[in-house]
């Protein structure tokens, strides 16, 4: 299995490189194995070579094709991430405690009016996309009104006036997980849950079967957000 991620990884930095193949051996390969060990999903170890790439291309030309070891930083970034997300322990499969943050609390430095503005584009972008039933373009069109009004009163609340105004976007947020998963087909569906599945493949042995439910649940929250662009709205 191990052989088999150190190839899939081998395999999508050549495609990044160019076609330029650049061996995942020796040193590399005992740090792409402790990936697969510590159950990194091969997605979101793509995401973090995906991310080291777009600040390559920012520097100019590319000179060199980039080995995997300097995709680490990134690579351990999005999975952190990831495991935030999905409230996955800050550990590796390893670790049998329960998950210590709730899905969707992951660190960020945005201002709470300029991600309120950011999910209201992507809220209207969703409905231009005609995927909805006419029920459910209702509904994202009613809360992006109520977040545009809340964006424009959101700066410089403080106290128990920003308390019930996060607490009114998680509730929100719940609402447009709930849509985006009961509009799925049910062929999508079924695929959204393999894949979630095979995400928490190095977790399935170590997780209580109540934090492997909330794990797998999230994920397929999030794996049907995306499938409808529909963002996440809580913050924190």
């Amino acid at each position: 299995m191990t052989a088999d991620y150190c190839r899939e990884i081998e395999s999508y930095l050549c495609k990044k490189n160019d076609g330029h193949l650049i061996r995942v051996v020796g040193p590399s390969f005992e740090l792409v194995s402790r990936w697969a060990a510590d159950g990194v999903p091969l997605k979101i170890a793509f995401e973090g070579i995906d991310r080291h790439f777009e600040r390559y291309y920012r520097k100019g030309p590319r000179r060199r094709p980039v080995r995997i070891d300097f995709c680490e930083a990134d690579v351990l970034d999005a999975f952190d991430e990831w495991r935030r997300a999905v409230g996955l322990p800050l550990g590796g499969p390893d670790t049998e405690s329960e998950p210590d943050e709730p899905a969707h609390q992951a660190k960020t430095s945005a201002s709470l009016p300029a991600h309120l503005e950011r999910v209201t584009l992507r809220l209207t972008s969703a409905i231009a996309s005609g995927r909805f039933t006419a029920e459910g373009g209702a509904l994202i069109d009613r809360i992006a009104h109520e977040l545009d009004l809340a964006r424009e009163s959101s700066r410089g609340v403080r106290g128990e006036a920003r308390r019930e105004l996060l607490g009114r976007l998680a509730s929100i947020d719940a609402e447009l997980g709930e849509l985006a998963i009961a509009s799925l087909a049910s062929a999508e569906r079924a695929a959204i849950e393999r894949e979630a599945d095979e995400e928490l493949d190095a977790f399935r042995s170590r997780l209580a079967p109540d934090a492997y439910a909330r794990a797998r649940g999230a994920i397929v929250d999030r794996l049907a957000r995306a499938a409808f662009g529909l963002p996440i709205v809580s913050f924190s």
